[in-house]
């Protein structure tokens, strides 16, 4: 049975482009390309190229990008190099719903004495605004929020926080790895000194990133070593996914608009007709400012494992938060974040879809969803008394 995936926030496919133009790099073409030799020094171009087209996506210089491992590895990097060369500055600023890549460092930063302040987001998911600019100061060393949402899809306005710092002269970097692929995205009109994206999240392979760092932004490596990366992250480049990934962000440039256009309609039927015929479900997050690809939602007296566990069955693939965090018994830090009720919490799904998700997909999970919910709530007895008023 062919799987109904709907959990493209986790990871997504890789796309067959993508793959074709990596096999040769696994076979005929595995040299180094820091050799000196022209089999290995042949790569290097290659690889240059790669970086051209991952530039292309966001509007970057193809030298403000940075190969790293993931997501995560961008993250740490970009936080880590601005409390370095700024020892005098031991503030922090992020925000409560971060991905743990961003929120876990930011705690062990905080048991090394560093001052942490952690913003607080509505009941839709929407960053304080006053909160952050009275929290910023001189002792502010960087600011990292995130672009848009892993679990909710919430957009933050990172332009009107990156002008605000530009004129404070305050480090800003943005986790775009959801955004990057789904939204229209150029750092040279965007207020931002560094960004992480992944490439898993936009239909290239696992164990590939980039951290991009704006031309004349002081930067210190996170990993020291060799020379790659003109000294900004040593290790010998990961040729063949890097290959990948300029493939990916070449081929996610030219459907941005119909991740815009026809998966947000996707999304959109998906999500109302879900709340048509499933009663006491709700919305979580901003229905207005989120990404095209994504819809949490809440089905009050269920448990979000037990009806993950009923769609497995049926082969749909979604997810009830953060993959990053699915094996913790904690409830969303987001959505308590968004001081979202307990009861709807332990209810929360996310679908995340992807320029691959189909019609039939959509169909598939609006015919079995519904009797799903209805036979978890008969079987609790919060459930029970609800079904009883209807």
């Amino acid at each position: 049975m062919k799987p109904v995936y709907l959990d493209n926030n986790a990871t997504t496919a890789v796309a067959p482009e993508v793959l074709d133009v990596m096999l040769p790099y696994f076979k005929d073409l595995y040299g180094n390309p820091s050799s000196m030799h022209t089999f290995g020094g042949q790569l290097h171009r290659q690889v240059e190229e790669a970086r051209a087209k991952v530039a292309a996506l966001i509007g970057a210089d193809p030298e403000e990008i940075i190969f790293t491992s993931c997501g995560t590895e961008s993250d740490n990097t970009a936080i880590m190099s601005a409390v370095e060369l700024q020892p005098g500055k031991r503030h922090i600023v992020t925000t409560r719903v971060e991905h743990p890549a961003v929120l876990s460092f930011c705690r062990h930063l905080a048991r090394k004495g560093h001052r942490v302040t952690y913003l607080p987001v509505d009941h839709l998911g929407r960053l304080d605004r006053d909160a952050f600019r009275k929290t910023v100061d001189d002792e502010t060393a960087v600011v990292s929020v995130m672009y848009a949402n892993n679990e909710t899809g919430v957009i933050f306005p990172v332009a009107e926080l990156g002008q605000v710092l530009r004129e404070r002269k305050v480090l800003f970097h943005i986790d775009a790895v959801q955004a990057v692929g789904k939204l229209p995205l150029n750092v040279k009109e965007l207020p931002v000194d560094m960004l992480s994206l992944s490439g898993h999240k936009l239909h290239a392979v696992k164990g590939v990133g980039v951290l991009y760092v704006r031309r004349g932004t002081r930067f210190s490596p996170y990993i020291i070593g060799g020379h790659q990366e003109h000294g900004r992250r040593a290790g010998t480049e990961n040729v063949a996914s890097i290959i990948g990934l300029g493939k990916a962000c070449e081929i996610a440039r030219a459907h941005l608009r119909e991740e815009e256009d026809r998966v947000s309609r996707l999304r959109d039927r998906l999500e109302q007709t879900l709340l048509a015929h499933c009663p006491d479900t709700q919305i979580n997050g901003d229905p207005t400012s989120r990404l095209p690809n994504t819809t949490n939602l809440s089905f009050r007296y269920v448990e979000g494992e037990a009806i993950l566990l009923r769609l497995n069955e049926h082969g749909i693939c979604a997810s009830s938060g953060s993959a990053c965090t699915s094996g913790s018994l904690e409830p969303s830090h987001v959505l308590r974040a968004m001081g979202i009720p307990f009861t709807a919490i332990h209810g929360s799904i996310r679908f995340s879809l992807s320029r691959y998700t189909s019609e039939a997909d959509i169909d598939t999970v609006i015919k079995v969803m519904p009797p799903i919910i209805r036979e978890l709530r008969a079987l609790s007895p919060y459930g029970r008394e609800a079904i009883g008023q209807l």
